[in-house]
This record gives C-alpha cells, sequence and structure tokens, in this order.
C-alpha cells in the first residue's frame, strides 16, 4: 500500500487509575506500529482517574493528546469523549492494556480501502503472549447477551480466516469515522459492557457490515482494565445491557417473542445463582404459616443483581423506546439476515441445572425456534477426488463447505472412490451413488457440480421440493469440444450430445446458479434463457436476474501462504539464483504448454539462468484419463534439449495444503492457451494461486483473467502461439525488477477481492435466505405457450399504445405509427 494513500486514523485510548498500562500501550503505538506518524493521532482519555495518571502520560507520551474526562464515563462514554476531538477519516479504539501488532493499522485500512461496504473492523485479539484466543469470532444469544466465541481456546490458525461478524471487540474495533458518527457512537446508557455488541449490530442493520480481519492483530491483558469491577456489579451491567440491545434492535416480530422470554430468563439466572426458589418463603410447604410471611430471606449479591438490572432496565425504557424509533427507522436488514451472524443464538449459555430447564421451556412456549431456528443443513457434492492432492472441482467445493460452514451445518460428499481429506470443520464423506438419497434427504440446501445431478435423478422431478444450487463455473461442454479432438466423429457427437444432456438437466431444475465471470455470466444468460428460464414473471420483478444466475469465481484463501516444508527449488535441484515461472496447474488439451516450451528455448539464449517448471503432470482425480497434450510436452522439451536443464516437469500432484512452498519458490505465474471458443469463457483456476502468491503473471490474451491482468496491470497478456512474444513478457517479469515490484504491489490490492468468503458472498446471501426459483413454484408455468389475443385484449392493448404514442410525440406521431401499420398490413396480403 502506498504511503500516500493511506488515511490518517485516530487512536482512541481510555485510561482508568494507574497509567502503567497506558504508557505501556503508548509505546507500542509509537515505536513498533507500521503506520506513518504524520498521519497518526493518537488521543488518550484519562477516565477521571484522580490518580496524577494525565500528567504522567503527557510526560511519556508528548505526542499524545491527552483529555481529562471531568467524570468516570465508562468505556462508552470515554470513547465517545474521545471520538469528538478526532481529525481523522478512520478511529481506532484501543484497550489501554492492549498492545498492537506492527502491521495492525495497516491490515486493517486496507480493508476498509478496498471493501466500501465493510464499516467497521474486528481486529484478531489473543492473549499477551500470543497463545489464547481472546477475539476471533461474535456470537449473540436470542436473549441478546453477546459473546466471544472460541475465547480462551489456543490460536491454532484455524481462525484465519477473515469473515463477516455481528460485531468486533471494543478492545480493538477499526471504523470508519463518519460511520461511528452517524451511529452516534457507542450508547453511554451502557457504561460498559455490550456498548460493543449494539455498536456492531446497529452497523448491520443499517447495512454496513463489520469485518474480522486476522491480520490486524493485537494482543490483550483480557480484562486487566476492569479489576476493580466485583462480579455483582458486572452482572447487573451485562443483564441490563442484553435486555437494552435486544429491545432496540430486534424487530416488533422478533421482539415480542424474545422480550418476555428474555424478562423471564434473566430472573431464572438470578435464582439460579443464589440457589433461591420458592421454598424460601415456604409457600410450598407452610401456607398456614403467616407468622413467617415477613421474616427476612437472604438473597446474594450475584441474585439480587439480575433484578435490580430489570428494574434499570424499566428506568431506562421512556429513553430507550426513543433509540429504537431511530434504528427500526434506519434499518435495512431483517433479523432473518443477521441470525447466520450470531452464530448459535440458541445458545443457553449458562450451564446451571434450574436454568437449563426453564430456558427449554422458554424457548418452546415462545416458539424462539421458529424466530432464530436450527442452522441450516447444506450438503455439497462433487463427483471430483477430496484428498490431500486436489484439483479445482474439489477445492471449489471445499471451500464452499468450509465458508457455509461458519454459518450452518454443512457436509461435503463426493462420488469418488478416493476420498482421503486433510482435517476439516465439517464432515467430509465418500458416498456410492446408489446411496446419496439420505444425504440429499438431511439437506436443506444441495450445492452441486459437474454430473452430480444424475445420480440424484428424483432431484430433477419438477415437484421436488429441495433447493439446489448448480455451480456451472465449468463449461464441460466446450471443453469436450477441444479434449475429445482426436475421437471419431460419431463417438464425439454422442459425448457432446451426452454431456449438453446433462448441462440441460442443470439448467432445468436449479434454483439458484453460480458461473465464474462476467463472460459465462452471458453465456448461461442466454442458455437459461433458451430453455424458458428467464420467464416475465422473474424478469419484471429481478431485471438483472441476480436472484437465479450470479457471478462466483475461483478465490483464494484469506490468510498469505506460508511456507510449511521444501519447495521446488530443493525439490527438482533448482538454483536459489536461478529465474522460475510456474506452471500451477494440470497439462490439458484445451491449453497451450508447446507454445511456452518454444519460448523458453528463445528465453535460455539470453538468459542462461531461466527456468520452467510444471507442477502437475497426472491429475489426482484417477478417473480423469493422461491426455496427449501431456506427452507432446515432454517430447517437446526433450527434443529442444531443455527437459531437465530449462523445464522440469513434477510428474505427480503437489497436496494442495503444500502449494505454497511452490508457488513461494517462484518469480512469476504463467498460463498459455489456444484462441478457441472454450477459451473465451473458461476461468482458470489456477490463476488465483498466483494472485494469493503475489506472482507476476504471464498469460495469453482471450479469457477473463487476460482481461483482469491487462486491466489491473497485474503482468503481461500475449497474443495466442506466439513464442516471441511470450519469450519476451516471461523475461520481463522476471528480469526487470521495477516492473515486478509495480506487479507486486497492484496484486496485493487485487487480492481481498478474490478471497474465498468475498467471492462467495453470493452463495452465503442464498443459503442464508435459501428459495426456490420463481418459475418453480405452485403454479408457475415452464414454458408461456404462445397465444392469440382476445378481441378485448386487442383493445387494451391498441389504447395503451395510443397513450404512449401520445406521450412520445403528440397527434403527428400516433398518425405515422399508424400509417406504418397499414402499410404492413398492406405489403403482408400482397
Amino acid at each position: 500500500m502506498e504511503q500516500g494513500s493511506l488515511p490518517d486514523v485516530s487512536v482512541v485510548i481510555v485510561n482508568y487509575r494507574g497509567a502503567d498500562d497506558t504508557i505501556t500501550c503508548l509505546r507500542s503505538l509509537s515505536g513498533d506500529l507500521r503506520y506513518p506518524a504524520d498521519k497518526l493521532q493518537v488521543i488518550v482519555v484519562d477516565n477521571a482517574s484522580g490518580d496524577g495518571s494525565a500528567d504522567r502520560i503527557r510526560a511519556a507520551a508528548p505526542n499524545a493528546e491527552v483529555i481529562e474526562a471531568p467524570d468516570n464515563l465508562g468505556f462508552a462514554g470515554g470513547c465517545n469523549l474521545g471520538v469528538r476531538s478526532a481529525r481523522g477519516s478512520v478511529v481506532a479504539f484501543l484497550n489501554n492494556d492492549a498492545r498492537p501488532h506492527p502491521d495492525w493499522l495497516r491490515e486493517a485500512v486496507r480493508v476498509l480501502r478496498v471493501e466500501p461496504a465493510v464499516g467497521a473492523v474486528a481486529s484478531k485479539v489473543l492473549d499477551w503472549d500470543g497463545k489464547a484466543i481472546d477475539f476471533v469470532d461474535a456470537g449473540l444469544t436470542w436473549f441478546g447477551m453477546g459473546y466471544k466465541r472460541h475465547a480462551g481456546t489456543p490460536d491454532d490458525g484455524t481462525h484465519d480466516t477473515p469473515r463477516d461478524v455481528l460485531f468486533g471487540t471494543g478492545s480493538a474495533l477499526v471504523v470508519r469515522t463518519s460511520v461511528f458518527r452517524e451511529l452516534d457512537g457507542f450508547d453511554e446508557r451502557f457504561f460498559m459492557f455490550y456498548e460493543d455488541v449494539d455498536l456492531g449490530w446497529r452497523m448491520n442493520l443499517r447495512g454496513w457490515r463489520v469485518r474480522y480481519v486476522p491480520t490486524s492483530l493485537t494482543y490483550h491483558k483480557h480484562h486487566a482494565s476492569m479489576s476493580t469491577v466485583d462480579s455483582s456489579r458486572e452482572l447487573f451491567l451485562l443483564e441490563r445491557n442484553a435486555l437494552a440491545a435486544l429491545y432496540k434492535n430486534f424487530s416488533d416480530e422478533t421482539l415480542a417473542k424474545a422480550l418476555p422470554a428474555a424478562l423471564a430468563l434473566v430472573v431464572r439466572r438470578a435464582t439460579a445463582r443464589g440457589e433461591i426458589d420458592a421454598t424460601q418463603l415456604e409457600i410450598t410447604r407452610r401456607p398456614e404459616n403467616p407468622a413467617n410471611d415477613r421474616a427476612p430471606v437472604p438473597v446474594s449479591r450475584e441474585a439480587l443483581a439480575g433484578f435490580l438490572a430489570i428494574d434499570q432496565f424499566v428506568e431506562l425504557l421512556p429513553s430507550l423506546a426513543e433509540s429504537r424509533k431511530t434504528e427500526q427507522a434506519a434499518r435495512r436488514v431483517s433479523d432473518a439476515d443477521l441470525v447466520p451472524l450470531m452464530r448459535k443464538a440458541m445458545e443457553p449459555a449458562y450451564p446451571l441445572p434450574r436454568y437449563l430447564a426453564a430456558h427449554d421451556v422458554l424457548v418452546d412456549v415462545f416458539g424462539l425456534e421458529e424466530v432464530f431456528g436450527r442452522p441450516r443443513r447444506v450438503l455439497v457434492i462433487t463427483g471430483d477426488a477430496i484428498s490431500e492432492k486436489m484439483a479445482g472441482p474439489a477445492i471449489r467445493a471445499w471451500n464452499m463447505a468450509d465458508v457455509l460452514s461458519g454459518e450452518h451445518e454443512v457436509r461435503l460428499v463426493t462420488v469418488n472412490p478416493l476420498c482421503a481429506p486433510p482435517e476439516a470443520s465439517f464432515p467430509v464423506l465418500k458416498v456410492q451413488r446408489r446411496d446419496l438419497k439420505p444425504q440429499v434427504d438431511w439437506a436443506d440446501v444441495i450445492v452441486l457440480q459437474g454430473h452430480v445431478l444424475e445420480f440424484a435423478p428424483w432431484l430433477k422431478e419438477r415437484d421436488d421440493t429441495k433447493i439446489v444450487v448448480c455451480d456451472i463455473y465449468d463449461p464441460m461442454h466446450l471443453e469436450l469440444l477441444e479434449q475429445s479432438k482426436d475421437n471419431t466423429d460419431e463417438k464425439r457427437h454422442k459425448d457432446l450430445l451426452g454431456i449438453t444432456t446433462v448441462i440441460n438437466n442443470q439448467l432445468a431444475r436449479g434454483d439458484f446458479f453460480l458461473c465464474a465471470s462476467e463472460r459465462q455470466r452471458h453465456f448461461w444468460l442466454g442458455h437459461l434463457t433458451a430453455l424458458g428460464r428467464l420467464t416475465p414473471t422473474l424478469y419484471d420483478n429481478d431485471p438483472t436476474v441476480q436472484s437465479l444466475l450470479a457471478e462466483v469465481p475461483f478465490g483464494l484463501p484469506g490468510k498469505p501462504p506460508q511456507r510449511t516444508g521444501p519447495g521446488l527449488r530443493s525439490t527438482l535441484g533448482i538454483a536459489e539464483s536461478d529465474k522460475v515461472v510456474l506452471w500451477a496447474g494440470g497439462v490439458y488439451s484445451w491449453f497451450d504448454p508447446l507454445t511456452l516450451v518454444r519460448a523458453m528455448d528463445r528465453l535460455r539464449t539470453r538468459r542462461s539462468d531461466a527456468r520452467l517448471v510444471f507442477l502437475g503432470m497426472k491429475h489426482p482425480n484417477p478417473e480423469v484419463p493422461d491426455m496427449d497434450i501431456a506427452g507432446q510436452t515432454r517430447a517437446l522439451a526433450k527434443r529442444l534439449d531443455l527437459a531437465g536443464s530449462h523445464v522440469y516437469f513434477n510428474e505427480t500432484w503437489v497436496a494442495y495444503n503444500e502449494r505454497q512452498n511452490w508457488l513461494l519458490d517462484a518469480n512469476a505465474g504463467v498460463t498459455t492457451h489456444y484462441e478457441h471458443v472454450e477459451t473465451t469463457f473458461a476461468f482458470r483456476t489456477r490463476v488465483l494461486d498466483y494472485l494469493w502468491a503475489g506472482l507476476p503473471i504471464v498469460t495469453t490474451d482471450g479469457d477473463s483473467f487476460a482481461d483482469l491482468v491487462r486491466r489491473e496491470r497485474l503482468g503481461v497478456v500475449v497474443p495466442s502461439e506466439d513464442p516471441a512474444a511470450l519469450a519476451d513478457a516471461l523475461e520481463k517479469v522476471m528480469y526487470d525488477a521495477e516492473f515486478a515490484a509495480g506487479c507486486v504491489a497492484r496484486i496485493a490490492a487485487v487480492q481481498e477481492r478474490f478471497t474465498w468468503e468475498n467471492v462467495l458472498a453470493p452463495l452465503t446471501a442464498f443459503c442464508r435466505n435459501p428459495r426456490p426459483a420463481a418459475d418453480r413454484l405452485p403454479g408457475a408455468s415452464f414454458m408461456v405457450p404462445n397465444r392469440q389475443l382476445g378481441r378485448l385484449e386487442k383493445v387494451q392493448r391498441d389504447v395503451a399504445l395510443v397513450k404512449e404514442y401520445l406521450d412520445a410525440g403528440g397527434a403527428g406521431e400516433v398518425a405515422r405509427r399508424a400509417t406504418g401499420r397499414v402499410l404492413k398490413k398492406l405489403r403482408g396480403r400482397g
């Protein structure tokens, strides 16, 4: 990121009694933070510490602006006071007992710059030693209590993928200043606890996303700043603020069910904590003894906190009601849309037996399952091999399952014989084709690829109620035209007819379709229209047709590649000083590796240290046969005396979780293909790995990635079958250091757009609210037959046309149109 493009940031820190932690935090900001000092405003709010902290902070950090609050405003009020003096377009909140990673702000700002719909970045927060998790994900119960999912568990890298969350922790939160002010900042009635939950909730309701960014990292002494707050005081604030948050932010319909149940649950939590029940009044054992009615009953402070929280909630209701009007009028998102961000809304949260029993009763009686529901069951089915070594379709299916599992109950199923998957947070199953039905019956939504629909023929039935998403990112029939060129015309015709039928069956049945590029979208839109899926009803309600067909390109991991083992240099014996261009996928008939080998033959005459590496020659799926082009490529390299010296073939397939070691050893990435219709609509999946690893790209013109490389200046685009131009391009990306560095910088700006979570956003949104396609609803007609208009309909049509012509050009326009219509009829008779 260029320094000149960085926005001014105001960092707000609230100090309590004792300034040692605050001074340590400030030293981290001034010494280690990789952010330009002239773009950083540091504001410290001394929250009426009364112990001389303000003077100590001024002496230790003269560049910090110290604001002394007249009273203890709590965390919410202290932060708001600091923001009033903020000059930056971005405001960052940091606990005084936290220290930021050097890239904390740069990484947060990077996302705010490339994601205009992100209103706030939720930083990853670890403990002081960086070993245990403090915050990586947000959760919210139906009764309004926010919690840090995974807090206290070891940081094993599992949560290093960016994702949308309902809220971020106030201990490390980076927000657009304009958005923060639009929302009137933190709600100061909360004082502390859940003010960050409420802010994120309100932000999401207004359509702003809160984005968890793991590379925006901080370390926190958990609750060190709260050491003076006793447990009953904390319980009081937690209970009261949870009620306030749900009252402000739930819709009328949801609130009608949730609020009475939440109030009852506060009481049950209080009595369960204090181990009190109706027997304390002896009304169940001795109702005849009125003398005991006035005897005092001991109630602990912990139990009393719940009752007082309800009492204080009632006191706040008039002002909360005004806030509720504001939030409900401004909302742009439904409660149903946010349920997935609540993660486990039905989580009871407390393990007390009497409490758990009451929780289940309230959920049942108030019908809360209907509002917050169980997680949706999503079945992702692929026909590709799922193992340590995966090709494009399996990689795509795997990442769909991974992203969707953050919000739903997901199973990934393969009907391929090879299934030895890497470790996953979701079940991965190998199923015989004949045994697919129980898996399909289990699911609410089925996402499928390739030939899978043919293995579940009952799903093709028009009255089947399952929601089916068809991933048609691979135009199989176009691939087949190129792949089968060596077969007889009769076999090619038969195979093409068969695979076209497979595709037509998907296009006729699916409720939602995923393609990989804008070009593909145009292609498939024509196909869907020809099959009658683009109906007048669908068009009238959705002229963009995004509700039926969405663009979902291949993605890349959100976490940058990290070396975990040997790469291509040590494996193949290539020197560290050599320049390497990597072909990162398989070698198939629709590619043109032959021109690439000839280009290397030209390049070696002027660059003796140039090397070309083919990542994998043998497809990991045993059902995919070897293609003749692979043999031709080996033979050409051998004939030109390049094999083993300038061109290297890795015969096996590199494991998916080890490919980064090979990518990190390369200087550039390359893909070449012929000029034909498959190229026009193809999406070269492994090119995303080049973006992931920050490799300048050389690619043949003609596909959607060539458009991207040219538009974003990520490398060099060359004509097809031109070894001279290709050799020049390879030389430029590997040997022109200034050009390569510029490509790398521009790639960094593009990467975020292609993370799996971002590219799969249309699928994520659909699964949050799955629905059958409009033309599959009861009473809808698949194809609307042409029919003659009746007499009355013709009159109505002509009246409407006359009105339209009058509006467009007056009586003259009506006369001109009428004359043309008469002449047309006369010509027809003649």
